[in-house]
């Protein structure tokens, strides 16, 4: 298989950017680096398809080294045919592959190696060529053998009937016919264990659906459903279609000796082992494809949220709402540094609000708070009744926005969590991530386990390693993407950075602290074990404010430093200029794009990023993205009647939906059928994405399931 072309075909796009994106990744380069750096030799092509790319790469790779493997194993057994070579070749899946080896893997002891054993070969040739003119149970009587364990004709007829079963089974083309039926034809079914019990998938407990419309929420429903003993599930394929195509395939000659015996053995053959192997392999494949489009959802949930915008120059007021064990306050400044922490007792069993409000009103005095986040756990909206109260009673405006707190408490009880607030117990390290979550949610979320951010669905169920990987590349794109100050940023947010590993990330920290702040990007190479491919990697997102040379400020690369200069030098600026604002409105002044790039010797594309960089430098993606509801009141479910608009936040997208806090701690869910009346839509990713603030309407509320629906059409 030509790996360039079928990558080519797929990915739509040029032979020649397909050959240049895998040179530059078997060089060693990393996603980011390439999307970023590298966008003339590949032709602008982005870190989606990018990644796509890599890991499509990765898998046809392996696709060609397990066909060498098994051509291998065949062609040491002597019986490779060059048609078989051939269709082996052209496999494009390793399902494919296996169906080809089948017949020649080496076997655990079956049924059929058994009666081979036995000497049985020979009878079911005979049956096999259907040609005998006496019956069977005569051809049979000659392989009686008590000997090898044949003690009856009819054991000699079953054992023939075995190697015969399993000869069908392995026949790669009729597993290929009958794999595609059941998939085109076939249905999933479900039903309860116990139709009494109340659970979650009582949709399931009488369910059919065609297994090529099956969406990918309910497979991993039923999945769950059928793991926790809740429900039993199983695919149904159209059988009578498929026993006439094998028997026609099998039964050649009208024969009355062989013909009933092939049709039982055609029978069993499938019910026996195709039939089973089929739909475990139906079930795995649409659950891999569940995953991966639960992984992509969950991905782009997980983007938009690491995306938020940062509330800057603030002091908050970190709230991990709790009943029993009180609410635990952390007081961080601007810069994220912990002022003060404390504990209050507002909420259930104590119930010391006046204390606690006497409590608050100092941290608020003291330190000049302007902003509180609270939790979205437990006792949050006990908590936020507390804040509204007191927010009533203050002489100055301060507001109060609730954060997903998903993570918090894994990252509390981590050992990075330790090492940062080592004085501190869990709840206070929780309260000082629950604020500097609002303050700058990239650096604060990278320190979490990505899967315990709480933005997708069924992440416990799916394959945990593609999951992390998937997951981890697009914390890596995001972090990218914004880019790190060299001297404030922490271990757990370096080692997202392009070509920068743990240890590395560890080693400048460690360099920083022995020498003290980085004044040049060039002293990253002066850190333990940072060479020169990983300085080439990482340099272009590193940012230096105020170090000695102003292109350190921004995301130009070490490479391009030489064209900058000459090309600031050719419009009549110095390099100070660009942390004065003087070059806004530079793109203006280049008149022709083509003619300075040569002159430059630097790409086009290189050139106009550059321009587009030195206008605003160390500008921030995230500033365009919508920023957070903060509020200073609030609302109960209660308070809640058809025909309110409201605004709220999306917290996160679903296949069917997305989640809506419209600040009633309860999240409303608003159908992919209510989210726009303009046009229809596949997913609702296509409309609405984690962190939107959107316009909604109260359809329904349920207090006893606490459920709320909503729409965002005809407002």
């Amino acid at each position: 298989m030509d790996i360039l072309k079928k990558l080519t075909g797929e990915l739509g796009i040029q032979q020649w950017q397909t050959q240049a994106a895998v040179q530059l990744i078997d060089e060693g380069n990393t996603i980011p680096f390439i999307s970023r750096y590298r966008k003339e030799v590949t032709g602008s092509l982005n870190d989606e398809v990018l990644r796509t790319l890599n890991e499509r790469l990765a898998y046809l790779r392996n696709l060609e080294e397990k066909k060498e493997q098994v051509l291998g194993s065949i062609e040491e057994q002597g019986k490779l045919t060059e048609e078989l070579k051939a269709q082996i070749l052209a496999a494009e899946t390793l399902v494919v592959v296996d169906d080809l080896y089948r017949p020649y893997r080496p076997k655990r002891r079956t049924r059929a190696t058994i009666a081979k054993e036995k000497g049985l070969e020979g009878l079911a040739d005979i049956i096999r060529l259907q040609m005998i003119r006496r019956p069977l149970e005569e051809e049979a009587a000659a392989y009686i053998s008590e000997e090898k364990g044949v003690s009856t004709i009819e054991e000699a007829i079953a054992g023939a009937g075995d190697i015969l079963a399993e000869a069908v089974s392995d026949e790669a083309d009729y597993r290929i016919y009958i794999r595609k039926l059941t998939y085109d034809e076939g249905k999933i079914l479900s039903a309860a264990k116990d139709e009494k019990q109340q659970s979650v998938y009582e949709m399931y407990y009488n369910f059919e659906e065609p297994v090529k419309r099956l969406a990918g929420h309910r497979i991993l429903a039923l999945n769950r459903g059928e793991a926790e003993k809740i429900l039993t599930v199983k695919l149904e394929a159209p059988e009578g279609r498929i026993l006439r195509f094998l028997e026609k395939k099998v039964i050649i000659r009208e024969n009355p000796y062989t013909e009933p015996v092939l049709k039982a053995v055609v029978e069993d053959s499938y019910k026996r082992l195709i039939a089973p192997a089929i739909e475990r392999e139906i079930r795995n494949e649409l659950t891999e494809k569940a995953e991966d489009g639960a992984i992509r959802v969950f991905g782009k949930n997980l983007e938009q949220l690491l995306m938020q915008p940062p509330i800057v120059g603030q002091v908050v007021l970190g709230w991990d709402p709790a009943f029993r064990t009180g609410c635990k306050l952390a007081v961080v400044d601007a810069t994220g540094k912990v002022l003060d922490t404390v504990v209050i007792y507002p909420t259930a069993p104590q119930n010391k609000v006046s204390e606690a409000k006497a409590i608050l009103k100092k941290l608020i005095q003291k330190y000049q708070i302007t902003l509180i986040s609270v939790g979205n756990g437990t006792a949050s909206r006990e908590s936020e009744m507390v804040i509204v109260d007191l927010l009533k009673e203050l002489p100055v405006r301060v507001q109060y926005v609730i954060v997903n707190e998903a993570g918090a408490s894994v990252y509390s009880a981590s050992k990075l969590a330790t090492e940062e607030f080592p004085n501190f117990d869990v709840g206070q390290r929780s309260a000082a991530s629950i604020a500097r979550r609002l303050q700058d949610p990239l650096a604060e979320l990278v320190k979490i386990d990505p899967k315990s951010i709480g933005v997708g669905q069924y992440q416990h169920d799916m394959n945990q390693k593609k999951l992390s990987e998937a997951l981890s590349g697009v914390v890596e794109d995001c972090v990218n993407r914004v880019g790190v100050d060299l001297n404030t940023a922490s271990a757990s947010l370096l080692e997202y950075i392009s070509g920068i590993s743990k240890t590395l990330a560890k080693n400048i920290v460690a360099y920083r602290e022995a020498n003290g702040r980085f004044s040049d990007r060039k002293e990253l190479l002066k850190v333990a074990k940072l060479g020169p491919k990983a300085y080439e990697q990482c340099a272009g997102f590193m940012r230096i404010a105020g170090g000695k040379n102003p292109l350190d400020t921004t995301s130009v690369h070490p490479e391009s430093y030489d064209a900058a200069g000459k090309l600031l030098a050719s419009m009549g600026y110095e390099k100070e200029d660009i942390l004065s604002g003087a070059l806004n409105g530079l793109s203006k002044k280049v008149k022709d794009y083509q003619r300075l790039s040569k002159e430059l010797e630097i790409g086009e594309i290189t050139l106009r990023d550059i321009v587009k960089e030195l206008e605003k430098p160390a500008r921030d993606p995230r500033d365009e993205m919508p920023k957070p509801i903060l509020r200073t009141d609030v609302l109960e479910m209660k308070d809640l009647t058809p025909g309110m608009v409201l605004k709220g936040t999306v917290r996160n997208v679903i296949d069917f939906g997305a989640f809506v806090d419209i600040g009633v701690h309860q999240d409303g869910l608003v159908h992919i059928s209510q989210i726009t009346d303009k046009k229809f839509i596949k997913h609702p990713l296509e409309a609405v994405s984690v962190g939107d603030v959107v316009d909604v309407k109260v359809l329904s509320v349920d207090l006893q399931k606490k459920r709320i629906g909503l729409t965002m059409k005809n407002l």
